[in-house]
């Protein structure tokens, strides 16, 4: 197994607060200008498209909610699941909701590869 820490070391503070209670996939809240007929600029900022999910983890042999970003559903169906996108994508861009749930799935697979090493007792 992975400590925890090491896990947590390259990952920074993210900017964007929202994005450690889910999967954002890098996505942050983004700024620019509305600029009218007048050319009268006031500032506005755009949020990143959230939906609540519902995600099945085959390691796990459960469902998980969370909050994903859309162009995170798009990376977890490239990886073939939420395991695979868990395992499989950058540390940085997983934000602290997804290393716990790495974490937790780590677990898991440990200890269903121990079940399946064990001699059974028949």
């Amino acid at each position: 197994m992975i400590p925890s820490t090491l896990l947590r070391a390259p990952h920074t503070t993210a900017v964007f607060k929202r994005a450690q209670n889910g999967l954002f996939a890098g996505k942050t809240k983004q700024y620019g200008n509305n600029v009218p007929h007048s050319k009268q600029k006031t500032r506005r900022s755009w949020l990143p498209n959230v939906q609540s999910k519902r995600l099945y983890s085959e390691i796990l042999g459960t469902t998980m909610k969370t909050k994903v970003t859309t162009r995170a559903l798009k990376t977890i169906d490239k990886y073939g699941g939420i395991d695979g996108y868990l395992l499989n994508a950058k540390i940085s861009s997983l934000g602290d909701a997804g290393l716990r749930m790495r974490e937790h799935l780590l677990e898991a697979k440990e200890a269903a590869l121990k079940q399946q090493a064990a001699p059974s007792s028949s």
